[in-house]
């Protein structure tokens, strides 16, 4: 049999940090990525290794055997986080609904009830699995013990006397010892880390050889051993993982048995986890009786009862399938005599450009909805739809959709304009929860109570094409008036919400709903790309990238697969040996990351040329051999979608391509820009770009004179910020003074550590402060401004925008330093990046506006957060850049004055 054995704590964890920057909040506001992580892992370890048998330790609270040998054992272990604590009850209701015992030994923590079940019943299972990230338990390998790793890695003896470099498993304890470990506050010995120690174990074989000989050691090591052999035995004894704790534990209450799955989906459903529950059946089967046992239940006691979901067959309602001319034109007359209707399209794919029409549905009240399939041929579809022209374009009836900038997009192939005012519930979520989920179905699941009926019941799993021309027409209408029903309902949810908070409803209906039919427009306009100009680079690259290749062979004195991470990592550390003590990944394979690379860059070419070689490989694939096959066989041009509900700050982001990140640093990357291009030679490229709109604006928040100053005065705001920092007058700053004041001055808006600036700037920690605390003494207003921001939002959990975005900050009272840390920095960047991005929206609103009432044919085709680009008529180009620059710099009023910067090219290159 297989015994597996699993560490809670060290799960939970890995699971929380990964999530930490991009959390899953559900809809009650509560932090669910502990439970997501651990639970995916856990069915991961399932679905790979089926175990006939499977316990969970958990660590138990108070103090350890541990603390009351040494009284400073894990003292400068952070607070745990909140939303651990929140998360454990539903990990262990998890486990209870698993039947799969939970346990705990006082006194004890997870690894010695792990390290005494291992060997305790190594002799009845024919293999004994530790499901762990954490490298002590490495010491406990052997003979049938193994290490489980979540990537799914198995380290047997072979597997961690490579990773450690020892030459004997029963080495670890050792290791660890002289090692020390600074989360858990072990000291080891003074002097000697993991190269060390490493060299050490091999000459003298353990701690006790090395005392044995410790004649042989000279200098400050030996008085170090000599000095501190209490504390490296003491480290020793703390690093070794007990095997005797007085554990109670029946290994046949442990045998893997089919789980309470009501019990599993009602805490699924509770925590809002649509997916996981088909993973259950795939790993069990068809559903078995309930089984009777210690470890049945229904649902933590503790918790409420999850409501029942009510799906269409539940609920009451009226669908109804339009095909006749006199019913559509009755429709048609209806909606004139309505104030509001909703409107959804089905399509043919989700790309709104290249996509066709499958058919319509309207709801003008809640459970009432109507479908109308529409005809494979264009010129029919066009005809049925053009009847419900005058409604759409009604400017009195309020239009209201979910991502409605898509359906705006597909109906105006069909010569339907959509007006007047509008509603779209996607974003009205976003703005009210913009941590959450914003689809429709989460949306109907979170806030209505209701289970929509879901695609692939309809087209099957997997299909090539979303479209429903071949599903039944009765169950097409259910699917598709569904849509428009539940969205419906979710305005109505929405709306008052809106419309309650005055600053919320400012930001709804002046800036983000003004700006759908912008951004959709953008997408239609599309961008031309040059696609023989970008043939050219990508052989250009693909030459160079083989050129690179050979080379790096060559410095390597070998042939091996250059794209091969593990070969390199071979090649690097073991064949080069750049680093005795290189740093392994969580696979267990060399860690051959850019920053790695970097760092050896400094000791030998191969490295340099690694990275450049990577460098070519990602323009090459990435864009040079990418773009031109997104060319629209339509338009013949690129058509990004822009996407409003995605950045939490309120940012513009961009997907399918993302256009938004088009490298600029670089001449390679500039290579790319310039295959953008106007639409022929009677066309310009124009590209206005805010001018430190961020730093502006914490000039404007702070109120800080001095940088109010340098703004007003028409300054290089990075010259003059070197000055200041540095003592000297303006026109004496070196160009390195003002690279490290540009550097602060951008870092300090995403709070930079005196570490972080030093890496970056790649100067002494001591030098990095300094440039720190000068620009504080230099500006006193910032270091005020990020106090009270950090104050306020303690108070409240909210910071806001200028125009009333809020972002909530629920850890910033965390008593985990990192997790607050990040929460303080989001306290000072989100009301400045996110007003940045209202600002440049408003923009973009007032020019397509200024564009529409002049009758100019200039189109606006990208936005890349602070830079907006224009595909301009020569005719055009200076009515235009005096029309973009005036109404960019007038967006908002500020302490300090708004520059927008214009250029003018062939080109995107040549424009920025």
């Amino acid at each position: 049999m297989t015994f597996f054995l699993v560490d809670a704590y060290a799960l939970i964890y890995r699971a929380y940090y990964a999530f930490l920057r991009s959390p899953r909040i559900n809809s009650k506001g509560f932090n669910t990525s502990a439970v997501f992580g651990f639970v995916n892992t856990f069915l991961d370890m399932l679905g790979k290794r089926r175990p006939d048998a499977i316990a969970v330790a958990f660590d138990s609270h108070g103090p350890t055997f541990r603390h009351q040998l040494f009284g400073d054992y894990k003292a400068n272990r952070q607070a745990q986080p909140e939303d651990i604590s929140l998360a454990v009850p539903r990990i262990k209701e998890f486990l209870r609904a698993m039947r799969i015992p939970i346990i705990e030994c006082p006194g004890f923590e997870a690894d010695d009830i792990i390290g005494t079940l291992a060997r305790r019943h190594a002799s009845d299972a024919e293999r004994v699995y530790m499901l762990t990230p954490d490298k002590d338990y490495a010491q406990l390998v052997g003979g049938n013990i193994f290490m489980f790793r979540p990537s799914g890695e198995i380290w047997g003896e072979p597997e961690v006397r490579e990773h450690f470099g020892v030459s004997e498993t029963s080495q670890i304890i050792d290791l660890l010892g002289l090692w020390g470990d600074a989360s858990d506050n072990i000291p080891g010995c003074p002097g000697v880390g993991e190269k060390r120690a490493k060299e050490l174990l091999a000459t003298y074989q353990s701690i006790d050889g090395i005392y044995e000989h410790i004649g042989e050691l000279r200098g400050k090591m030996r008085d170090n051993f000599e000095q501190h052999r209490d504390q490296i035995l003491l480290s020793r004894r703390l690093a070794t993982i007990a095997t005797d704790a007085p554990i109670e534990f029946d290994l046949a209450e442990a045998r893997f048995r089919e789980p309470n799955r009501d019990a599993l989906r009602a805490l699924f459903a509770d925590l809002e986890f649509r997916n996981i529950m088909p993973r259950i059946d795939a790993i069990f089967g068809t559903p078995e009786p309930t089984m009777g046992g210690l470890f049945d239940l229904v649902a933590d006691p503790a918790a409420e009862p999850t409501p029942q979901l009510a799906t269409a067959a539940t609920t009451p309602h009226t669908y109804t399938t339009l095909t006749a001319e006199a019913d559509l034109d009755a429709l048609a007359q209806r909606l004139q005599t309505v104030d509001a209707f909703c409107f959804d399209t089905e399509t043919t794919s989700l790309g709104a450009v290249d996509t066709d029409i499958v058919g319509l549905s309207i709801a003008i009240e809640p459970h009432e909805a109507f479908y109308l399939p529409l005809p494979d041929d264009a010129d029919a579809a066009r005809k049925i739809l053009q009847r419900f022209a005058p409604v759409f374009a009604d400017e009195r009836i309020v239009k209201i959709g979910q991502n409605m900038k898509f359906d705006i997009i597909v109906l105006s192939h069909y010569g339907i304009a959509v007006g007047g005012p509008m509603f779209d519930t996607m974003i009205a979520h976003f703005l009210l929860f913009p941590g959450q989920r914003h689809n429709m179905d989460d949306m109907a699941r979170t806030l209505l109570n209701y289970n929509p009926i879901e695609i692939e019941e309809l087209i099957g799993k997997g299909a090539a094409q979303r479209s429903m021309r071949t599903v039944d027409v009765g169950r097409a209408t259910e699917y598709a008036a569904e849509d428009a029903d539940i969205t419906l309902q979710l305005f109505r949810h929405l709306a008052p919400k809106i419309d309650a908070d005055a600053e919320m409803k400012r930001l709804m209906n002046d800036i983000e709903m003004p700006l759908v039919p912008v951004l959709a427009e953008m997408e239609m306009n599309g961008v031309r790309l040059d696609t023989d100009a970008l043939a050219d680079f990508a052989d250009a690259l693909q030459q160079r990238i083989v050129r690179s290749e050979q080379q790096i062979k060559d410095l390597a004195g070998c042939d091996f697969n250059v794209g091969s991470p593990k070969q390199v990592g071979h090649v690097l550390f073991e064949q080069l040996r750049l680093d005795p003590a290189a740093r392994k990944t969580a696979s267990g394979q060399y860690a051959t990351d850019e920053q790695t690379l970097q760092r050896l860059a400094a000791h030998h070419p191969i490295a340099a040329e690694i990275l450049n070689y990577r460098g070519l490989q990602k323009l090459l694939g990435t864009y040079a051999d990418a773009l031109p096959r997104l060319v629209s066989q339509r338009t013949g041009r690129i058509h990004t979608s822009f996407n409003q509900t995605v950045v939490i700050t309120g940012r513009l982001s961009s997907s399918n391509p993302n256009l938004q990140n088009i490298p600029i640093r670089d001449a390679d990357g500039r290579e790319i820009r310039k295959t953008f291009v106007a639409t022929d030679d009677q066309h310009v490229v124009v590209a206005a770009d805010y001018s430190q709109v961020e730093l502006r604006l914490m000039a404007h928040f702070s109120a800080d004179e001095h940088l109010i100053e340098a703004f007003r005065r028409g300054d290089d705001i990075h010259a003059a910020t070197a000055a200041r920092i540095f003592g000297v007058p303006i026109e004496a700053v070196s160009s390195e003074m003002r690279r490290k004041a540009k550097t602060a001055n951008f870092g300090i808006i995403y709070g930079i550590s005196a570490f972080g600036l030093a890496e970056r700037l790649g100067i002494s920690r001591k030098e990095a402060k300094e440039i720190i605390d000068g620009y504080f003494e230099s500006f006193p207003g910032v270091r005020q401004y990020m106090d009270e921001s950090i104050r306020a939002a303690r108070d409240t959990g909210v910071v806001r925008t200028l125009f009333g975005r809020q972002r909530r900050l629920d850890d910033i009272n965390s008593r985990n330093a990192v997790v607050r840390g990040m929460a303080e920095r989001n306290a000072i960047n989100a009301p400045i990046q996110g007003s940045a991005a209202d600002i440049i929206k408003i923009a973009m609103i007032r020019i397509a506006q200024k564009l529409r009432e002049r009758q100019l044919k200039t189109k606006m085709i990208l936005q890349v957060h602070d830079e907006l680009v224009f595909d301009t008529p020569r005719p055009e180009v200076d009515e235009v850049c005096a029309l973009v620059k005036a109404e960019m710099e007038a967006a908002c009023e500020l302490r300090v004055p708004l520059l927008a910067d214009i250029g003018v090219g062939n080109n995107w290159l040549e424009a920025h």
